[in-house]
């Protein structure tokens, strides 16, 4: 498997200084205390958003009062292991130049959104100053899948932290659209809409989870006309067909056990057992207001709610996401309706945490940091952004073993030895830090020590033995009444995962 964390190693070497704030005790999430990364690191993170034109060719790629900027710094923040964007390459929508891009030029585009560089879509050539990678050095979303499919406006766009890969057997690990159906059962026949209902095939690291992971990304028909409305039923119907009779089976073990689904080439198996399909996208419709059984309701239900012919592997119902803004408890993701959801397949998936981001609600303490130097005020970020709030879920997906743990036992008090104890897979090797309180950004990581550390062991020299065990001992030598925090990450498979985070509160 590709490593895209190797860099961690380096990070845990060379740890250097930056402007840090201290937090009182915290795990990887505490948003409250302006933590927004994952519980877990064996969690997938998908987060869907609508970015409303502002991710295109054209657009001013500063750091300034901008919406290029604030779409930077809030992924940058967030740091999603899966990525579905929605309303990208509009020029002419974002009123900074004429035509959608090609899918060409967005690619590039987006990997100067990523990476940064100089722009060669403006004249002279100027370097982009506002980058995911200047905020989270190190995060990165390296496989990028742009739609083919356009309604001559938007395209949309997945984004992976792994690689796509073909898991069913057609040699195809991308689909601008599902194939096309001949009307059965439910299905009226035909796609996934106007923009299409994208999907990706994305090879999960081996060593770390037992299965893979399928995404499918949409924005439906905007509009309440009765045409509109119409063609996001038709859509959601025929893509629910496609995810129980292509890809699941249906039941029966085999896919398209009907024969009504013209897929060239064929695919040659359902997904295997451990294997989740997420949706996300912008489905225009909110499920509590809209008076019917709506697009989220099809996706996830298909004909009968109640678990007879729905869209999860076993035929029962898949779930969609109950997010809601932490700090003030809506559930609005575009004004005050929920357009934008995550839904996924809950007898193989689980959440663990979703939200909806809204940085114009979130106290100062708990800002994330890629946010605060956000021009003018970090709270403005979400609205020059989009019109859309992102909708942002933890998934629990089944492991081949459980993550990296990190425990102490010992004498806290000063002149004390505390021994630390690092479990992860046998013979791996391991970083290791003890510190102040703070949060310290590296490497698409946050670790909740901060320089100057107390104890620091290098992936070179310190490892799991046979037993799967690392022990550090630290003799304690700081003042009384304070805490101090340590983190480890464990390369399991060629890629590093952090522990979580412990607290010594010395005496």
């Amino acid at each position: 498997m590709i490593n895209r964390r190797s860099g961690l190693a380096v990070a845990l070497i060379g740890l250097v200084g930056v402007g840090i704030a201290a937090f009182p005790c915290f795990a990887q999430y505490d948003p409250g205390n302006g933590i927004w990364g994952k519980e877990s690191g064996g969690d997938i993170r998908v987060m869907t958003w609508n970015v409303q034109d502002g991710l295109c060719s054209s657009n001013d790629k500063t750091d300034g009062l901008n919406n290029w900027n604030a779409i930077t710094r809030i992924v940058a923040s967030l740091r999603p292991d899966v990525l579905l964007l929605q309303e990208t390459a509009d020029n002419s929508g974002n009123g900074t130049g004429s035509g959608a891009d090609s899918v060409a030029n967005l690619l590039l585009t987006l990997n100067l959104w990523l990476h940064g560089g100089n722009d060669p879509f403006k004249v002279g050539t100027p370097p982009v100053t506002s980058y995911v990678q200047l905020y989270s050095p190190g995060y990165d979303l390296p496989y990028i899948f742009v739609s083919t499919d356009s309604d001559g406006f938007n395209r949309n766009v997945i984004l992976s932290r792994f690689p796509f890969s073909d898991i069913n057997g057609d040699n195809r690990d991308q689909y601008s659209d599902i194939p096309f159906i001949i009307s059965d059962l439910y299905s009226p026949g035909g796609d996934g809409g106007i923009r299409g209902f994208a999907f990706a095939e994305i090879d999960l690291y081996d060593g770390i989870y037992a299965g893979d992971l399928v995404v499918g990304n949409a924005h439906l028909k905007s509009g309440g006309d009765s045409s509109s409305r119409a063609q996001r039923i038709t859509a959601s119907q025929n893509v629910a067909y496609f995810i129980d009779h292509l890809l699941n089976g249906a039941g029966t073990g085999s896919p398209d056990p009907r024969g009504r689904i013209i897929d060239t080439p064929a695919v040659t198996s359902i997904l295997p057992t451990n294997t989740p399909v997420v949706l996300g996208g912008d489905w225009n419709e909110d499920e509590q207001t809209n008076g019917r059984k709506g697009p989220a309701d099809w996706l996830i239900r298909a004909e009968f709610a109640g678990g007879t012919d729905g869209t999860d592997r076993d035929q029962t119902d898949m779930v969609f996401d109950t997010s809601i803004n932490i700090f003030n408890g809506s559930r609005a993701t575009q004004s005050s309706s929920k357009l934008d959801y995550v839904a996924w397949q809950d007898s193989i998936a689980t959440a663990r945490n979703q939200f909806v981001f809204n940085s114009s609600s979130i106290p100062a303490s708990a800002m994330p940091l890629e946010l605060v130097g956000y021009p003018v005020n970090a709270n403005l970020a979400s609205g020059f952004a989009a019109d859309h709030r992102p909708v942002i879920v933890d998934l629990i997906v089944p492991l081949v073993s459980d993550p990296p743990l990190l425990s102490w036992a010992g004498d806290n008090q000063v002149g004390g030895t505390v021994t630390f104890t690092v479990q992860g897979p046998p013979n791996s090797k391991v970083g290791f830090i003890v510190g102040p309180q703070g949060i310290f950004p590296r490497v698409g990581f946050d670790f909740c020590s901060i320089p100057p550390f107390d104890v620091k062991r290098r992936p070179a020299i310190l490892s799991t033995n046979g037993a799967g065990i690392a022990t550090v001992d630290w003799m304690v030598n700081t003042a009384t009444d304070i805490t101090r925090n340590s983190h480890a990450a464990v390369k399991i498979n060629g890629v590093f995962e952090q522990t979580n985070c412990v607290n010594v509160p010395i005496r």
